[in-house]
């Protein structure tokens, strides 16, 4: 006799997404794909065709500009006229779903795509950290416990032990840090995940870490295009960065900052061609005392 299995039904969409999100997905559907019928939301969300048909018109009712019903085409097709309703439909949206699905991490159901073009995305190594580690870091956080750390940096010839009470993650651009209060130091510090050899079993921490200022501060970086570059090129990168009057006013962690300014080719002391440094960092007198000395 075969073992019977028992097959829960799909409620991944019916369950979790209601009214308002219907509405948010026509309004996606029609500004990247250009049309929409009553089937793309029956079967997206799992609702019936009349259904579909009451979402489609009480969205025309909030945007009647929006969209026309084709005969030909049986579809509504987006109008010159155009304006989105919802925040979830501008293009860094739409653009971090595709790198999403060209990256693999992207499940069905969790984004409103239809048609999508081919993408490709520059690859980099992958860097591997260890599940457990991972999963002991967040424990030691959710309870705000001590952990004993073995550490292999890069400026010491042989791993380090260390009590630590971890406190936050954060992503340079490239690899995961957890942000720690180091009990041997006796301050914060950044540790890059994968290179943490062992962590211990959770203890009490000898003293509570204090606020972490530099990671509740924000900075304000004020960047412009590089005035050696040509006018018109000038004029592009403001188009490229969204710059008003020529600058942009761009926020970040104090605890983030040497990491986006690293990113951003912002520390070179050396000379940079325009053409390679095409951004300059306007307030740089305000930021250097706030960067690590070399």
């Amino acid at each position: 006799m075969k073992p019977t299995t028992t097959q829960l039904p799909d409620t991944r969409n019916v369950s979790r997404w209601g009214p308002e999100k219907r509405l948010e997905f026509i309004d996606f559907r029609l500004r990247w794909d250009g049309r929409l019928n009553r089937g793309d939301i029956s079967d997206f969300f799992g609702v019936s065709t009349p259904q579909a048909s009451l979402d489609i018109a009480r969205y025309l009712e909030i945007a009647p500009n929006n969209a026309s019903y084709d005969r030909s085409e049986r579809s509504y097709l987006i109008t010159n006229e155009f304006q989105p309703v919802f925040s979830s439909s501008q293009p860094q949206k739409f653009l971090s779903d595709l790198l999403a699905h060209a990256c693999g991490t992207f499940n069905e159901g969790d984004s409103f795509l239809g048609w999508m073009p081919s993408v490709a995305v520059a690859p980099v190594p992958a860097r591997k950290l260890s599940a457990e580690t991972l999963i002991t870091l967040l424990g030691a956080m959710r309870r705000s416990s001590a952990l004993e750390m073995t550490y292999q940096s890069m400026t010491s010839p042989a791993p380090k032990k260390r009590l630590v009470s971890p406190k936050a993650l954060g992503h340079d651009g490239h690899r995961w840090h957890v942000r720690v209060y180091c009990h041997l130091e006796n301050g914060y510090r950044d540790f890059v995940i994968a290179r943490i050899l062992s962590l211990g079993a959770e203890q009490i921490a000898p003293i509570a870490p204090p606020i972490d200022h530099d990671w509740e501060t924000t900075v304000t970086l004020v960047l412009a295009p590089n005035p050696g570059l040509p006018v018109a090129h000038q004029r592009v990168i403001e188009l490229d960065y969204g710059m008003e009057n020529g600058e942009l006013h761009f926020e970040c962690r104090r605890a983030l900052l040497l990491y986006v300014v690293r990113n951003l080719g912002l520390d070179e002391k050396e000379e940079t061609k325009p053409q390679i440094q095409q951004i300059i960092l306007l307030n740089r007198e305000e930021i250097a005392p706030l960067l690590p000395k070399r």
